[in-house]
């Protein structure tokens, strides 16, 4: 049975609250897309741009622990930490670490599947009509070894992709200098991934979206949301900036900045900031073929308007911290090494926080205990890629639909309190 025309708050304007306003709205609801700066102002502006529809595999894979010291301390490794950061990381760092395990992965990975497995086909979907169509690209992505034995050092991954149906094609060596000669000695073998996608501007792109939202009759409110209103079990509406807004149900999906909210509401330990940064090439005298994933470093190198985006990186360092510049120096070299001889005319430096929870699985379906309060957070580094997919499934349990999916592996009740928020 459906419910009737609802006023939805939309905690959060990247692509994930966004794409929930979007459907929210042609559901037939009334929405209020609340954000602390604007639309696209976080992670959806500095992404890596790349529709990965086959990112299902997440960091914390079997021999983790055990690599830890060496991507540490290793010059050129992607990982970085802010050392005085560690004792408040460390009960969370100890829970996503007991994820690295086979067993594991192949449960996140059947979870992220079904999210993210039609991502470009979301995209189109929830793009038609808005006028930001023109920033969705489908494309290939293309991962990059320093040759085959390197490739196979990923098996567990490719074997987990090949069971969700996921197809490729290996390139060696002169197959992969024929489909994309931009690269140098230090790749030998590629991994050509059809079906994918690229966002050319991601901030422009989730930009025209919410202005589409606002166009449909949503209302963009700028301010912080500091609690969430809740009288007999339900929801009536949000404390923003000392005032009450009113509503009948909110989706918190500020990303990395969900914690404290969701805290409020009894699900506790579920996330850290995974600081990631991006390098932008402008005017670059070499472009990569197609968005590719440079799999030594760990980085996304994305062809955008005017310029290569190169994006990545895992910090640790919470969400106050300013950037680090070590990040900044490795991306330069890595794609010096990737693409001898590449120059370009001015660089542009960004840093932001990816959500990122214990068992690299979102939050996204209802709260215990507050009904009309549902959770769409969490997507670590795929939540460009799962944005549409979420927000379409919010708005189908706002609606009172039944998606067509099981919701148990996202479900917030995993990290809910046993005492229900007062």
């Amino acid at each position: 049975m459906e419910e009737p025309r609802k006023t939805v708050a939309v905690i959060g304007a990247g692509i994930v609250g966004v794409s929930t306003a979007i459907w929210c709205l042609r559901d037939g609801h009334d929405v209020i897309l609340i954000d602390r700066r604007g639309p696209a102002e976080g992670a959806s502006h500095g992404n890596g741009g790349v529709l990965a529809s086959n990112g299902i595999i997440p960091v914390s894979v079997p021999g983790l622990l055990r690599n830890v010291p060496g991507l540490l301390l290793g010059r050129d490794q992607p990982l970085f930490l802010k050392w005085q950061y560690l004792p408040r990381l460390l009960p969370w760092l100890t829970r996503f670490l007991g994820h690295a395990n086979a067993s594991d992965v192949r449960r996140r990975a059947a979870a992220m599947a079904r999210i993210v497995g039609d991502s470009l086909a979301e995209h189109q979907a929830l793009a038609k009509d808005t006028g930001a169509e023109k920033w969705i690209c489908p494309a290939d992505y293309v991962f990059l070894y320093r040759d085959r034995a390197h490739f196979e050092s990923d098996s567990l991954g490719w074997r987990i992709r090949a069971e969700h149906g996921y197809t490729w094609e290996e390139l060696e060596d002169t197959a992969l200098r024929e489909y994309d000669p931009a690269f140098g000695p230090s790749i030998g073998f590629g991994v050509r991934c059809p079906d994918h996608g690229r966002i050319s501007d991601p901030g422009r792109y989730v930009e025209d979206l919410a202005r589409h939202a606002e166009t449909r009759g949503a209302r963009l409110l700028i301010g912080e949301v500091t609690d969430v209103v809740h009288e007999n079990g339900q929801v009536t509406g949000l404390r923003v900036d000392g005032e009450t807004v009113r509503c009948d149900s909110d989706v918190l999906a500020a990303g990395a900045l969900s914690g404290p909210l969701a805290r409020k509401l009894g699900v506790k330990g579920t996330m850290e900031s995974e600081r990631g940064y991006h390098l932008e090439l402008w005017e670059p005298t070499i472009m990569p073929r197609s968005p590719v994933m440079i799999a030594a470093a760990k980085f996304v190198a994305t062809p955008m308007e005017g310029r290569l985006r190169l994006a990545g990186i895992v910090e640790f360092g919470g969400l106050d911290a300013p950037p680090s510049r070590a990040p900044f120096r490795l991306l330069e070299r890595q794609i010096r090494k990737a693409m001898p001889g590449i120059a370009w005319k001015e660089t542009v430096e960004w840093m932001g926080h990816r959500p990122s929870v214990a068992d690299s699985t979102p939050l996204i379906g209802p709260v215990p205990g507050v009904a009309g309060a549902l959770m769409a957070f969490g997507h670590d580094h795929v939540g460009l890629t799962g944005g549409p997919r979420t927000g379409r499934l919010v708005s189908q349990l706002i609606s009172g639909r039944q998606p067509n999916l099981e919701l148990t592996p996202y479900s917030p009740a995993r990290y809910a309190s046993a005492r229900r928020p007062t």
